[in-house]
Formats: C-alpha cells, sequence, structure tokens
C-alpha cells in the first residue's frame, strides 16, 4: 500500500481528499493534518509516508514552506500539491522543490484519481532499477503527466467506459469480452465495443490465449496506467 498524508487547513476538505484517496486502488491514507507545524510533527513522529497531498495555504505557513524545510533536513517524501494556489509563482517554486504534480482546486475525485494513478504508474516503473535507455526515460517521466480519461466518440458513455476500467483494474488477470460482461451487467456485444475501442485509444492492451480449438481468445488488460 501507498501511504499517504493528507494536509489541509480546511478539516472538511481535508476529509473529501481522505475519502478520495482510500477510494484509489492501492492507496491508504495514514494521517490528516490541517496546520504546517502539525503536518511536520506528523511526518517526523508518525511513521514514514510514501506521499503528501499538500495544500499551500495553511494558517501557520505555507505548504511549500513545509516542503523546504523537509528538504533541508533530507526528507525526501513525494509530494503532490493540492491547492487553489494557481499563481506562476507558486507553481515554480513547487516545482523546483520537486513536487510530481500539482493540482488546482477545486477537482473532482477523477482528477485526484488520475494523479494518483500516475504516481503509482512511476512507482511500478522505478521499482525495476537498473540503468535506463532513452525510451525509458520517456516512460518514467510520460508516467507523471499519465491521463487516465479516456476521451470518447459522440454515441459512447462515460460511465460504461468507467465501469469498463474499473474492472479491468480490480482483475487479477487479463479478461475476455464475455468475462467483462459477466462483472459488469453490459452485454457481451457492448463489452466488445468498449474493448476496442479502448485499446485503439492504447488504454486497453490486447493479448491472444491459445486453447484446444485452434482459434485464439482475444483477452484484454487496462494498460493506461502500466
Amino acid at each position: 500500500m501507498i501511504e499517504v498524508l493528507v494536509v489541509d487547513d480546511d478539516l472538511r476538505v481535508a476529509q473529501v481528499n481522505a475519502a478520495y484517496v482510500g477510494k484509489v486502488a492501492g492507496f491508504h491514507v495514514a494521517a490528516q493534518a490541517h496546520s504546517a507545524a502539525e503536518a511536520l510533527e506528523l511526518i517526523e513522529s508518525a511513521g514514514p509516508v510514501d506521499l503528501i497531498l499538500m495544500d499551500h495555504y495553511l494558517p501557520d505557513d505555507t505548504g511549500l514552506a513545509v516542503v523546504r524545510k523537509l528538504r533541508e533536513r533530507g526528507d525526501h517524501t513525494d509530494v503532490i500539491m493540492v491547492t487553489a494556489a494557481r499563481d506562476v509563482a507558486t507553481v515554480q517554486a513547487a516545482m523546483r522543490l520537486g513536487a510530481l504534480q500539482y493540482l488546482v482546486k477545486p477537482f473532482n475525485f477523477a482528477g485526484l484519481r488520475g494523479k494518483l494513478e500516475a504516481y503509482a504508474a512511476l512507482r511500478r516503473t522505478l521499482d525495476g532499477g537498473g540503468e535506463a535507455e532513452q525510451a525509458e526515460v520517456d516512460r518514467i517521466f510520460g508516467a507523471l503527466s499519465a491521463d487516465t480519461s479516456p476521451q470518447l466518440p459522440k454515441g459512447h458513455s462515460p460511465e460504461t467506459a468507467e465501469l469498463v476500467r474499473r474492472a479491468l483494474m480490480s482483475a487479477d488477470g487479463p479478461l475476455s469480452a464475455q468475462e467483462l460482461a459477466d462483472r459488469t451487467g453490459l452485454s457481451r456485444q457492448t463489452a466488445q465495443r468498449y474493448l476496442k475501442l479502448l485499446e485503439k485509444s492504447g488504454r486497453v492492451r490486447l493479448g491472444l490465449k491459445y486453447g484446444d480449438t485452434g482459434r485464439p481468445e482475444h483477452r484484454y488488460e487496462w494498460a493506461a496506467s502500466l
């Protein structure tokens, strides 16, 4: 699990953000903080966290000041800024302090989920270690800007595409169109139509499974965050 510290001066907003984080597979909220001092204390006393969702406007200091203090003491915990601050100077300062993402308020669940899934993709890419060729370097940097929301042509439902995405991401392995239909309640024809659409956009990866009949079965897995 990726352990997350949610920092926001507004208790209600912090709770909403924490609830959003809890809905994304592989993420767990370790703690919430509502001031700069509390954030620094939790990071030092509550055990290590992997990721900080950091608001900028805090009652006793700024979120960037917290990040700066962490860096000065050698703490390189990953940070995603989650804030209403949208001036270029603040965005630039966040970049220079090593913030991996910058999400401007207000946002919805899909906006935060996309950032978290891109972050998870980055961690999976880096876990391999070793040396990186240019293609691998491009993949590492590209993971941070990954957009997990497919652009759909007219006549296709974003809700149905989201249903397909969730079913594929929660599966233990690739699914056939019929297996996807069984999991989602869609007809096989509808499942097949969305799978082909998402495959063409690069969101879904197609594989072949050969059985006794000699005719391969098409099987699909979500590939946008791999």
